[in-house]
């Protein structure tokens, strides 16, 4: 019998219009690890997508089950079991990779784990790589939208780490890290996609 799935609707709706960026970005790719996989919807839909992709989804040890549970239903070629990734630790993987995603994690992430997401993408990625971040951020303090507001309020009063991060903040942690913002793109329900190159 086959294990019942956890799903998400929002990844459903968002899928498509980030696979029309990252097909693009990632035409010179091979490998990709993504941070945070939770439901497994994306890494299956962009492993279809982009079938040249050795994909290398990750999550929490309390994560790995489903997530595991949803690639063997999806079984495909160029889609790896998942790994456990904890941020805090600084060794993901034995490999380094040609970009990394992760979608819809920084705003659930206290900042000292965000800066511990950058620390560990320097230490994973190959020279001239990329990382990409979709995901609600603010600009100059100010979000841009009402949902966005109201969503931030209610993550903080959930947990105080958390919240909507500005991008002032995450441009200059990437340059503490070497990663560059070369493209910030404008994405449906008030969210954007943030891609960061390294040069080095």
């Amino acid at each position: 019998m086959k294990t019942q799935l956890t799903h998400s609707e929002a990844c459903e709706r968002n899928k498509h219009p980030i696979g029309e960026k990252l097909t693009h970005h990632f035409e010179s790719c091979n490998t990709v690890l993504e941070i945070g996989s939770g439901t497994g919807q994306h890494a299956v839909f962009f492993s279809e997508q982009m079938p040249y992709l050795s994909w290398q989804p990750s999550e929490l040890p309390e994560h790995l089950h489903n997530l595991q549970a949803r690639i063997d239903q999806n079984p495909l070629p160029n889609l790896k079991s998942p790994i456990n990734i904890d941020v805090r630790n600084s060794h993901w993987s034995p490999h380094r990779y040609d970009a990394i995603f992760s979608a819809n994690t920084l705003h659930i992430m206290a900042w000292p784990l965000v800066q511990s997401l950058f620390q560990g993408v320097m230490q994973h990625l190959k020279p001239n790589g990329l990382l990409c971040i979709y995901g609600p951020f603010r600009y100059q303090q100010a979000y841009t939208s009402q949902s966005n507001a109201e969503f931030d309020q209610w993550l903080q009063k959930r947990d105080a780490g958390s919240g909507i991060r500005d991008i002032e903040d995450l441009i200059a942690l990437g340059k503490e890290h070497q990663l560059t913002l070369l493209h910030d793109y404008t994405m449906p329900a008030n969210n954007q996609l943030l891609i960061w190159g390294n040069p080095s």
